[in-house]
């Protein structure tokens, strides 16, 4: 059966699983065609539009507010050439993050088991400077550490200065590790505890699955997401 040559805020929604209000909000947004509108103020859409937003929501599952939005504005306005450049950009950056998964991986297996691939720890205690400097982040990710409770550097008695042992350098390390593979701060936490008290590296295997995981998905999500442009360009 044919589709109905005018559908509902409702049909849309549903099609999309989304409110009304936000299919309104969508094509207030500039996200979907122009809507013509009756007589009495009624929005007036079309399976276009019906593609146009699924292909949207698959755009946003895919590559995040910002750049979906980019992307269907792009589309709108029929530059293609815009849409494709943003949309390889996105693939583009999603390889690197696996390349530095794959490295952070190799890194982090290194450290845990000590093997002679490690980094050289330092031979004695450093202040945070050098430690940063070390580690190559700013004095400011070492203090968002501590206060996460990842880092717990003792105080020189006298000066009041932060001092890491080589111990300390080493976790440290495996947080700038897992954060730059994008691990939520807030889940390291039992990565290193488990890592620190049995040498168990379980956790920290986990937590490499986890993100090879994440990655994974929105690698399918971008598919989709392609499957769905393809299918509106066709039909418009």
């Amino acid at each position: 059966m044919d589709e109905p040559a005018r559908l509902r805020p409702i049909d849309l929604a549903r099609a999309a699983g989304i409110s009304t209000q936000q299919v309104r909000n969508h094509a207030d947004e500039g996200l979907l065609p122009p809507t013509p509108r009756t007589a009495s103020g009624y929005r007036v859409f079309t399976p276009h539009h019906r593609r146009a937003l699924l292909t949207y929501r698959a755009l946003y599952a895919a590559f995040g507010s910002h750049t979906s939005r980019a992307i269907m504005h792009a589309v709108l306005a029929q530059d293609t050439d815009r849409a494709l450049e943003l949309i390889d950009a996105a693939h583009a950056d999603l390889h690197r993050h696996r390349q530095a998964l794959d490295q952070a991986g190799q890194a982090l297996s290194a450290i845990a088991h000590h093997t002679e691939n490690a980094p050289i720890p330092p031979s004695g205690d450093l202040r945070i400077g050098e430690v940063a400097a070390h580690l190559g982040v700013r004095t400011s990710a070492l203090r968002v550490w501590e206060q996460a409770g990842l880092l717990t550097p003792q105080r020189d008695h006298t000066t009041g200065y932060r001092t890491y042992t080589p111990a300390d350098v080493r976790l440290a390390r495996i947080v700038h590790l897992l954060r730059q593979v994008g691990y939520p701060l807030p889940d390291i936490g039992p990565v290193l505890e488990r890592l620190s008290h049995s040498g168990d590296t379980t956790a920290l295997n986990q937590a490499l699955d986890q993100r090879s995981h994440n990655l994974l998905g929105r690698s399918r999500a971008m598919l989709t997401a392609a499957a769905h442009l393809d299918d509106y360009l066709t039909h418009t």
